[in-house]
């Protein structure tokens, strides 16, 4: 069965996940897999919001912490996710506290990015889902990505 049979075009799949009390959630295309934690090579010198590397099966992937890029208070626990994203030649990890399930979401439920929120966070943010008992909030990972590779050079 073709994803057209299965989706309406005015549907989005998203990967879900959890950062405090927040819901947010990246394109289920832009997903490779998501891993339990890793062990972690600290990177000397690296921007702050880099974990380090992690080495997942024989790949080397520069583990972004999305809680320390939005600023916010770190979280201890062991208990964290790596969602494996890609760009180019290059695998990612967003380090978030929990996941979540995939969600099918109506694309009429699509707001842009409220001028509310926090200017660190708003430049990482396509906008905002509205459901029944929540917002979930879609990450760029274009933007995020971006941010990264500008750090490397």
């Amino acid at each position: 069965m073709s994803k057209e049979n299965i989706f309406s075009s005015n549907d989005k799949q998203l990967c879900g996940f959890k950062i405090g009390k927040g819901h947010y959630a990246v394109e289920v295309l832009d997903v490779q897999e998501v891993v339990k934690p890793q062990n972690v090579t600290p990177v000397p010198l690296g921007p702050d919001y880099i974990d380090g590397l992690i080495n997942l099966r024989g790949q080397i992937v520069t583990a972004i912490n999305i809680r320390k890029l939005f600023g916010l208070e770190e979280n201890n626990s062991e208990d964290y996710m790596n969602i494996i994203v890609s760009s180019g030649e290059n695998l990612y990890s967003l380090v978030v506290d929990e996941i979540m399930d995939v969600m099918d979401i109506e694309n009429s439920r699509f707001e842009d990015t409220p001028d509310t929120i926090d200017e660190k966070i708003s430049s990482f943010i396509s906008g905002v889902y509205k459901l029944e008992d929540k917002l979930i909030t879609l990450l760029s990972l274009e933007k995020i990505l971006s941010l990264e590779m500008t750090e490397e050079k």
